[in-house]
């Protein structure tokens, strides 16, 4: 299934969830795909699929005179494109809230499909309210000036206790997120798509005893 078709992040958000994608990722030997069990979306009926685009956090105490500390955050999100997943690697931080309301707004008019950030979250209602979604390591109202600023972006980072590279199929439902990398996407997008029938089959027979 090639990336490039407009209706493929369509089959795998309407088809796929995250067990599965897990579950063939372990059998091609990526057995530390699954994000920590602590990511979870704001809205459990959500879900999320699209290619990373990535930026990687790190705490700071105040700031220097000048500095405009929310400068690689914008550009990224400026830079979004239609079908990106916006992933914020905060160092599992309990001082940084990187993602809320505005740059929401600003990714979803992008075309942006959603946002995945072990930091903290806040504006938790409005974001529920334009129905964007959002996977999360903590809500708290917290703003990320002179707590910590982005050091880089479209480079690989951590997330969660996973390596999320520029590009990779980041997948997230009410069980968790999961990234397929980009090398294995094609094999493992065809096995759980196959896995998926199977057990549709099953599930039939066994409805009918």
């Amino acid at each position: 299934m090639d990336r490039g078709n407009p209706a493929f992040l369509d089959t795998v958000r309407t088809k796929l969830y995250a067990a599965v994608l897990s579950d063939v990722l372990d059998e091609l030997g990526a057995r530390q795909q699954a994000m920590a069990p602590s990511m979870r979306p704001l809205d459990d009926g959500l879900v999320l699929a699209g290619f990373a685009r990535t930026g990687r956090f790190e705490e700071v105490s105040g700031g220097a005179a000048g500095e405009n500390p929310y400068e690689l955050e914008i550009r990224i999100v400026d830079d979004l494109k239609a079908g990106d997943v916006m992933v914020f690697g905060c160092g599992g931080s309990r001082r940084i809230a990187p993602w809320g309301e505005l740059l929401t707004t600003a990714a979803r008019a992008r075309g942006a499909t959603g946002a995945v950030t072990d930091g903290f979250v806040r504006d938790v209602r409005m974001i529920r309210e334009l129905r964007f979604p959002v996977f999360h390591g903590g809500i708290a109202p917290l703003d990320s000036k002179g707590r910590g600023k982005v050091v880089a972006i479209d480079v690989p980072v951590a997330c969660a206790g996973v390596r999320v590279e520029p590009g990779d199929l980041v997948f997230g439902d009410v069980d968790g997120v999961v990234v397929v990398p980009r090398r294995l996407e094609t094999e493992a997008i065809a096995r759980a798509l196959a896995k998926v029938s199977g057990e549709d089959r099953t599930r039939e027979e066994l409805a009918r005893g």
